[in-house]
């Protein structure tokens, strides 16, 4: 399996196109492991990655994060001996440090060699690392669904609907305290993809209370002008500077400007 990592890193030209599709198959073969450990019967997908792997978008992710939808019996403890443990069977060197806390577990698997086995990195001893996060108390009101995909692996993910995404990730646009330049990108490829979308209300409020929001909730009618004013405060040079190493297409970054998700957002 780490064969075909370094073969697909091999394909690629440049340090970010390489690091990415190598970070990709990873990541992908974490998924396989954790569905066959029986993780997605109540274990919801989300965040970035989960919108490359069920919906093509056409950015790579660094983390892979999770919600625990329905009560589980799955220890996290357990969950990454596996994970190591089937790493190291496909020929990786790995470690994991891991915090099972209450409310958000975390976990750093890290890969030793593999930068420089890839022709990625000189230095023979530099690591690279997937995180893996669950939300053990997450907001309420996703929606859930099932969808099979087949991306390196076949494996059936339990994860939330489309406007529930969406509605994390205006959450994260709304509450964030720095900028993300990917959270801009997912919020114009959301907009030009789905036009007619609208968030997940009750989750996005529930969300926002979570974390703190004062403020005024946005409804159905003034979301759009929320996301609108934070889209007119942004640095849209870090948001560049953010984005830019995880597009398949650096040539979309002329599309996804300021100007243009300002005109979706109208």
């Amino acid at each position: 399996m780490k064969d075909y990592a370094l073969e697909l890193s091999a394909k690629k030209s440049g340090y970010d196109a390489k690091l990415n599709i190598m970070r990709e198959y990873i990541q992908a073969y974490a998924l396989r492991v954790m569905h066959d450990a029986g993780v997605f019967r109540s274990t919801a997908f989300l965040g970035g990655t989960a919108l490359r792997f069920l919906y093509e978008l056409p950015r790579y992710s660094e983390d892979l994060d999770f919600s625990i939808a329905k009560p589980t019996e799955i220890a996290f403890s357990e969950l990454m001996k596996k994970l190591k443990q089937e790493y190291a069977q496909a020929g990786y060197t790995v470690a994991v440090t891991y915090k099972e806390a209450k409310t958000v577990q975390s976990a750093f698997i890290k890969f030793s060699g593999l930068l420089y086995e890839a022709g990625i990195s000189p230095l023979k001893r530099q690591n690279f690392s997937i995180k893996i996060e669950i939300d053990t108390n997450p907001p309420q009101g996703a929606g859930l669904e099932t969808r099979l995909v087949n991306k390196y692996f076949p494996v059936s993910f339990l994860s939330y609907d489309l406007p529930s995404l969406f509605a994390g990730k205006i959450h994260a646009l709304l509450s964030r305290k720095f900028t993300k330049g990917r959270d801009f990108f997912d919020l114009g490829w959301y907009l030009s993809r789905w036009k007619g979308l609208a968030p997940n209300f009750v989750l996005l409020e529930n969300a926002l209370k979570q974390t703190g929001w004062e403020g005024e909730i946005p409804r159905e009618g003034n979301w759009r002008g929320f996301l609108s004013n934070v889209a007119r405060q942004a640095d849209w040079k870090k948001v560049t500077q953010d984005v830019e190493r995880f597009l398949e297409n650096p040539q979309d970054l002329n599309v996804m400007t300021q100007e243009n998700i300002l005109r979706l957002l109208e």
